[in-house]
């Protein structure tokens, strides 16, 4: 037996351990609960940061701190559909959906896209109307206090979502969490327009507002990315290469055949194909099987369950020609 089989035994001996579908299920739910958790003081916090921010846009006449209310209480909002995602991603699977309900989290992402877009287009708006009829910005000092709050409560709530959404891997809240970064910044660009205000331009408001704008855009652009990817079960190729390289490290696994891994809300789920002897047993074939999970759920992070398929070195003619006309 080499090193690292028996550092792996004494650590199921140290530290017993189950893999059973009710561990997984409560591994599952206790990221949920993080996930809302996460989402109740985000919306806790930009709720307050919006609230203060339309006040003074209200009084000042600001455009450009107008769109940065706007985006913060689209961001607020966007907790709503999160929240349901992760709500239904508790419910365990049934007969018609066999693989839980994970999924909602992907389209929740769309939906923080399409309220991103739409908070864009109202600002963009907003800043152009300004440009054409001009008007000056009052209360100055109030709208560079309320810039620095937009970037203080969006800066905390996008280090928060963009944490826990890595840890529990849900790329709707890492989205999420960009777009609050980037509104932080879109805050601090606010002080330009209260700045050109103060020496007379009347067009250095609306100017930052459509600035504002265009920056949300690329953050738009960015999280619609990450979503379609996840929409498209697109994984980290890393992840590819270490699954394989654990299934080779496997003893009696010969060689191994495709690898296909995807996400199903915040977890992975795997199918493998390996190569074994032609001459194991179906008992000493499935025993095999079993150790190529077991492995791959250790290897790959946020791995919950894995369907190994066995073939074997040829014998004879093909055992899968049967299939051949299906295209299999």
């Amino acid at each position: 037996m080499d090193g690292n089989r028996l550092r792996h035994r004494l650590g199921h001996l140290l530290t017993p351990h189950r893999h059973e579908a009710a561990d997984k299920v409560d591994a599952a739910m206790e990221a949920s609960r993080e996930g809302m958790r996460t989402l109740w003081l985000s919306l806790g916090v930009l709720g307050a940061t919006t609230v203060v921010q339309a006040v003074i846009a209200a009084l000042s006449g600001s455009v450009a701190l107008f769109g940065d209310t706007l985006h913060n209480a689209a961001d607020a909002l966007t907790a709503v559909p999160l929240g349901i995602a992760f709500v239904l991603g508790r419910r365990a699977a049934d007969r018609r959906y066999t693989y839980g309900y994970g999924r909602a989290e992907d389209l929740a992402g769309v939906a923080v896209l399409v309220v991103m877009a739409a908070s864009s287009a109202l600002a963009a708006y907003e800043a152009v109307d300004r440009l054409v009829h001009p008007r000056d910005v009052t209360h100055l000092w109030a709208v560079a206090a309320a810039a620095l709050a937009g970037f203080a409560g969006n800066e905390w709530v996008a280090r928060h979502r963009i944490r826990t959404g890595r840890r529990i891997g849900s790329a709707a809240l890492v989205a999420d969490g960009l777009h609050a970064r980037t509104d932080g910044f879109t805050s601090l660009a606010v002080l330009l327009g209260a700045g050109g205000a103060a020496l007379g331009a009347r067009w250095a408001d609306p100017v930052v507002g459509l600035l504002i704008t265009a920056a949300i855009l690329l953050v738009l652009k960015d999280a619609a990315r990450e979503v379609f990817r996840r929409l498209m079960d697109s994984v980290d190729p890393h992840l590819v290469d270490s699954a394989e390289n654990t299934l080779r490290g496997v003893d009696g696994v010969r060689d191994v055949g495709q690898v296909r891994i995807r996400w199903v809300g915040h977890a992975l789920r795997a199918e493998a194909d390996i190569v074994v002897d032609p001459h194991l047993t179906v008992v000493h074939a499935h025993r095999l099987a079993v150790a190529a999970e077991h492995a791959l759920i250790h290897a790959v992070p946020r791995l919950t369950a894995v369907t190994v398929h066995t073939d074997h070195t040829p014998v004879g003619g093909d055992p899968h020609a049967l299939l051949a006309h299906h295209g299999a």
